[in-house]
């Protein structure tokens, strides 16, 4: 793959050397030059000092030949308007920016953007480390939005069904595990203690599952 990515800060810096340690050809543009000290010095990747905004610039950095850009400063402006920019004006087909403030997360979602915001989607993971461990999560979609969950059925729940336990829009049944073999579960599908259930949830879904858990309709 090759790839851009701009703004050379610590999280510019980071990615730019996971991508070149994973054999791909980087690009990178920073407005300081002093920032390009924050990859490591095994970096083989091309550097380019100037403005993202300056067609010259991004041109010089590659950006009409590349598969991916990583818009990652501090400025969630120039995020927006450079992955606008390499999206729409130069036909990038992958485009990724960083929320810096969520405050300024609509400008990117206005724009249609891959978002990743790093402030939201910590806090988001906290939140649900602080809350009960008998549901953990397994995979996160967007910034935390919606997580698929992994619930082990407790005995207490043995012969309801995944309609008493999943009885809202914000919760829906992904996969149940029983014996080492996974299968599609429908709302009717009868549960058994030991069995492992994935549900897709946002947070408010998931705590509604976990006072099912706790107090299961019989």
């Amino acid at each position: 793959m090759r790839a851009l990515v701009v703004g050379c800060g610590r999280l510019g810096a980071e990615l730019a050397y996971r991508l070149f340690q994973n054999g791909h050809s980087v690009s990178v543009i920073d407005l300081d030059e002093k920032s390009f000290a924050n990859i490591r010095g095994d970096f083989q990747g091309k550097f380019n000092e100037g403005d993202a905004l300056n067609r010259d610039v991004l041109r010089r950095a590659g950006i009409e030949n590349v598969d991916s850009v990583a818009v990652v400063t501090n400025s969630d402006i120039l995020n927006a308007v450079v992955g606008h920019l390499a999206r729409d004006t130069y036909h990038v087909p992958n485009v990724v920016v960083r929320n810096y403030n969520p405050r300024y997360r609509p400008i990117h979602e206005a724009y249609g953007l891959q978002v990743v915001s790093a402030l939201s989607w910590g806090a988001q993971r906290i939140e649900e480390m602080m809350y009960h461990t008998d549901v953990r999560v397994v995979f996160s979609a967007g910034n935390g939005e919606v997580e698929v969950y992994e619930l082990a059925i407790p005995e207490n729940c043995e012969g309801i069904t995944v309609g008493d336990l999943v009885a809202t829009e914000m919760c829906m049944p992904v996969s149940i595990t029983r014996a080492g073999k996974a299968m599609l579960p429908v709302l009717k599908t009868t549960l058994h203690a030991g069995d492992v259930l994935h549900v897709s949830a946002t947070l408010e879904g998931v705590e509604a599952l976990r006072n099912r858990v706790c107090f299961p309709r019989k």
